[in-house]
């Protein structure tokens, strides 16, 4: 685990940006597809933790983005090159634009400044998506990455994010997978080589530090003549 300063560095207000990934009614919520997940995101505590950093985003100002993966009705645009999504086909409940499958899962509360992100097709809410262009307008250097899954969508967010250049922060306990004890797999032998790995309440710790007027919390003064 990085220290708080190190955190804190990483987690300038100015530069990072929360993302949600498929923390959506249909995956997450009580009428899930994937009703082993919806369990083990709900019963971790990880659904919670990410409401708790997305509350927390918003009395801060930290952007958050919510990525929502879906599907048309007709199929159209979706990939069937792998077979999670020819299974995702026969699920009895489809993630479905326009329903409420599609809708953000409770207890996270979507505020107005939020940026909801769907997508049609692939494993990962960056590549093929308005993602990556968004967070460069937004003059993202951090992305906290949050949600589900870890045991496909989750790695796939990560390795795009840094291999476009981002630092990835994820806070451990607010990220699921199925079976339970997967995710700290993934995390030790996986995530932790390309990401900083954190908890819930130390990402609160630096994202609700009071700050100085004029000057975010975690910035360092730098002497002159460096970059």
């Amino acid at each position: 685990m990085p220290s708080y300063e190190q955190l804190s560095e990483l987690l300038d207000p100015a530069t990072t940006v929360l993302l949600t990934v498929e923390c959506q009614q249909g995956v997450v919520g009580p009428d899930s597809a994937l009703p082993e997940l919806a369990k083990e995101a709900r019963s971790s505590g990880a659904l919670a933790n990410v409401a708790r950093l997305v509350a927390a985003a918003h009395e801060s100002g930290l952007q958050v983005i919510h990525a929502i993966a879906e599907r048309r009705p007709d199929g159209r645009g979706a990939g069937r090159n792998a077979r999670l999504f020819r299974a995702a086909e026969r699920l009895p409940v489809q993630q479905l634009s326009g329903t409420t499958a599609v809708r953000v899962a409770a207890p996270i509360e979507v505020a107005e400044q939020d940026l909801v992100v769907r997508r049609l097709h692939g494993l990962s809410p960056i590549t093929g998506t308005d993602v990556d262009t968004l967070l460069r307008n937004l003059g993202c250097r951090t992305l906290i990455v949050t949600g589900v899954s870890a045991n496909v969508a989750i790695p796939n967010t990560v390795f795009d994010a840094v291999n476009r250049g981002y630092t990835a922060v994820v806070p451990a306990d607010a990220i699921a997978g199925v079976p339970s004890d997967y995710a700290p797999v993934m995390i030790r032998n996986t995530l932790a080589l390309v990401a900083t790995i954190a908890t819930t309440d130390e990402v609160l710790a630096c994202v609700t530090r009071p700050r100085r007027a004029g000057r975010a919390c975690v910035t360092r003064p730098r002497r002159a003549g460096r970059a």
